[in-house]
């Protein structure tokens, strides 16, 4: 991962553009347990030879780490988490 991005931090936020994903869900039962952009890093974690790494997982790992703001619109961690800037390594 260093060799080829310079960081595994690097390597993570260009799967987003190096943007938070901000949502606009209004309801808990909106908010998907995977999607595409989790599905394609799952993919490429499993041909880099990370295990455990399937999609459901990687979109809850994008949730703590801060890739995307899945927060209800009425959460007061959304408008929070979506000022938020990345933190820069």
């Amino acid at each position: 991962m260093k060799k080829q991005f310079g960081s595994f931090h690097k390597y993570l936020w260009g799967f987003v553009s190096n943007k938070t994903i901000k949502t606009q869900y209004k309801a808990c039962n909106k908010i998907p347990v995977k999607t595409s952009k989790s599905e394609t890093m799952s993919k490429d974690m499993v041909k880099k030879g990370f295990r455990y790494v399937g999609p459901t997982i990687i979109h809850s790992f994008m949730q703590a780490v801060g890739l995307t703001n899945d927060h209800i619109i009425t959460c007061p961690r959304h408008v929070q988490c979506a000022t938020q800037k990345p933190i820069a390594m």
